[in-house]
C-alpha cells in the first residue's frame, strides 16, 4: 500500500507584472508538479484533468518551513535557491515636485 506523494516545487513567487509593488510576492510557495496530462472533454470543449493536487498551492514564510514540511509528509522536492537581496531603497517620487518652485531641472512638458 505505498502511495506516491508526486513531485513538488517550492519556490518564491515573482512580483506581478501589472504592479509596481510587491505585495503577493512575499512568502515562499509548495507547488505540485502535474501528475497526468489535461485532457479535451469531447462534450464541452473544456481542457481538464483528474490530479486533484494541481489545484492546491501551499503558502509558508521561509523556504525552510516548506522544505521542513515536504520532508515530514513525505514529498519529493525540489526548492529553488534564496533569490538575491534587491535594494529597495527608493525614493518615492511626489506629483507635485513637477511644478515646485526654484526646481534645477527643465520643465518640458
Amino acid at each position: 500500500m505505498s502511495q506516491q506523494k508526486g513531485l513538488a516545487r517550492i519556490y518564491q513567487p515573482p512580483k506581478s507584472a501589472m504592479q509596481s509593488g510587491r505585495a503577493k510576492a512575499q512568502g515562499w510557495l509548495l507547488e505540485y508538479a502535474p501528475a497526468e496530462a489535461k485532457q479535451l472533454d469531447p462534450l464541452t470543449g473544456w481542457v481538464g484533468s483528474g490530479d486533484m493536487r494541481g489545484q492546491l498551492r501551499l503558502n509558508f514564510e521561509s523556504r525552510e518551513q516548506a522544505v521542513a514540511y515536504a520532508e515530514a509528509q513525505g514529498i519529493a522536492y525540489e526548492a529553488e535557491a534564496e533569490p538575491a537581496a534587491t535594494p529597495v531603497a527608493m525614493k518615492p517620487k511626489v506629483y507635485a515636485d513637477n511644478f515646485r518652485f526654484g526646481r534645477y531641472e527643465n520643465w518640458s512638458h
